[in-house]
């Protein structure tokens, strides 16, 4: 079964869970991280990165296109310089922000079994977003589609380790963009039962969300105010530039109570300075800008501090990711985050064009840089390459092996008598062996962590299996996905009152924007 064999998800029913029976997962579950966070900074180091961070927002300033939020952070007490549309505040608003700013909350999705909570030691793991392109060996590489799309929500769905759907997994391209995002909100909400990400590229596009979300989960769109069900993204644009759409659009979701992470674009070399410290002093910035403004929109609003700092090729000024200055931002990011008491949400991504070695130790990097840096949300956790530019099937699987690797070694050491075994090192002779042992027998099927994509087989036995490598395994797994996928039930009269909804919407945007 190709990607576009796949066009519609029927229900099957089996006697094993989506655990067992199929392809070998963990369970659904929710992710703690035990460890203490790794600090590169000291106390004195993070102290000058805040203050050259409060001189930026009070000397420098924010320009910001758009007239409501020159006159939200007038009222604040900000000086506003309209003919440079300029916004300078100083270090007292800021802290107001902060104390208002929730440290941690929950998201619902329409299965109450899948709500996730973000803050405190919570991990998250998140789809890919964004691409323009879609990848898989069997189809090859091409534009983003619809059919595509669905498939990856399938995919989000059935593999266990991804938690909550990214903004446009891949964007469809046939579709007129104006309105693409009431399909792809659709099939987020029918073919998956996970929270996901929405668009807030102007009000029209978040109000559509927060109502889909409302019917899907049939409830009101003022009772989503108590129970959060839809999370977005408000990427800046450094350098120290707030767009007008993605201002409207936050300022839609605070004012309904939606969580909203603000999170710069910040390339050392290319949007900041080309030093670590001054990059990470620019985002610092730019990410406080944003929470200020959700507080100052309506206090107590849900808001996580984001980042998403690399650097550049300097022969070349394309994008690097998963690199070493990438893994000591994500963990600098998590101590400010962890300063100012905000989740934290960073990504793992990677820059190689095509799933192979370079994916692999880039992606591992940047996850291992998250990791350690007490991340909350791992967002384009699964499926991205290409710097972004490419949803990947195959980089999928790849992903969500690494992730599961990653909870399992998150998973607290199992620390009782009998798991100390001295009993079990009594009963075997010296010169002896474990395989057969009673304590080994009674753990064989549970002791450690089973892979999913890896090969265990010695060479011999790989080579008469077909020798495989671990792409073309990568590839089976996907299509066995898609083959088990089982759609979440939902209520007919829902779907229903999803596609009346989703009619009425683009008749009433037709040629505008939303």
């Amino acid at each position: 079964m190709t990607a576009h064999d796949r066009r519609s998800g029927g229900r099957r029913t089996r006697a094993a869970g989506r655990s067992g029976g199929g392809i070998a997962q963990l369970p659904w579950q929710r992710v703690t991280n035990p460890y203490a966070p790794m600090q590169i900074l000291d106390e004195e180091q993070m102290d000058k990165l805040h203050r050259t961070s409060m001189r930026i927002l009070s000397e420098l300033g924010i320009r910001v296109m758009g007239e409501k939020v020159l006159g939200i952070f007038e009222a604040a007490g900000a000086i506003v310089d309209r003919a440079e549309n300029t916004v300078r505040i100083d270090e007292s608003i800021v802290r107001e922000a902060l104390r208002n700013a929730p440290s941690s909350f929950s998201l619902s999705s329409r299965n109450p079994d899948k709500q996730i909570r973000i803050g405190g030691n919570s991990l998250v793991f998140g789809l890919v977003a964004g691409p323009p392109n879609v990848h898989d060996r069997i189809n090859g590489r091409r534009q983003g589609n619809l059919a595509d799309y669905e498939n990856f929500i399938r995919l989000a769905h059935h593999f266990n380790a991804i938690h909550i759907i990214g903004n446009q997994v891949v964007a469809p391209m046939e579709l007129p963009a104006n309105s693409r995002h009431l399909d792809t909100y659709r099939a987020n909400l029918t073919l998956s039962d996970l929270s996901f990400h929405c668009s807030a590229i102007g009000r029209g596009r978040a109000m559509d969300s927060i109502a889909m979300t409302a019917i899907a989960r049939g409830t009101t769109i003022e009772a989503l105010r108590n129970s959060p069900g839809v999370t977005t993204i408000i990427s800046v644009n450094s350098p120290r530039l707030f767009d007008e759409a993605m201002a409207e659009g936050l300022i839609a979701m605070a004012e309904h109570g939606q969580p909203v992470t603000i999170t710069p674009f910040t390339l050392m070399g290319a949007m900041t300075p080309v030093t670590l410290a001054a990059a990470l002093a620019q985002q610092n910035a730019e990410a406080l800008f944003g929470v200020t403004l959700t507080q100052l929109v309506n206090p107590g609003t849900p808001v996580m501090y984001g980042a998403f700092t690399s650097n550049v090729d300097m022969r070349s000024g394309a994008p690097a990711f998963g690199t070493p200055e990438n893994a000591k931002a994500n963990i600098v990011a998590g101590q400010l985050a962890r300063r100012y008491n905000l989740p934290y949400r960073t990504s793992n991504a990677n820059a190689s064009n095509v799933v192979d070695l370079q994916a692999a130790y880039e992606t591992e990097m940047a996850t291992w840089g998250a990791v350690l840096g007490g991340a909350n949300l791992i967002y384009h956790a699964a499926g991205w390459l290409e710097g972004g530019l490419t949803a990947s099937y195959e980089k999928l699987v790849l992903d969500v092996e690494i992730l599961q690797n990653m909870m399992e070694f998150l998973r607290p050491m199992p620390f009782e008598e009998d798991d100390l075994g001295f009993e079990a090192i009594k009963a075997v002779p010296t010169g002896g062996h474990f395989f057969g042992s009673e304590h080994t027998m009674a753990r064989y099927e549970t002791a450690f962590y089973r892979p999913m994509l890896s090969n265990w087989q010695n060479y011999g036995s790989w080579q008469e299996a077909g020798g495989h490598d671990a792409l073309e395994r990568a590839t089976q797994l996907w299509q066995q996905a898609l083959s088990d996928y089982e759609e979440p039930v939902m209520d007919p009269a829902i779907r229903e009152e999803l596609d009346a909804y989703v009619a009425r919407r683009k008749e009433e945007i037709g040629a505008d924007e939303p």
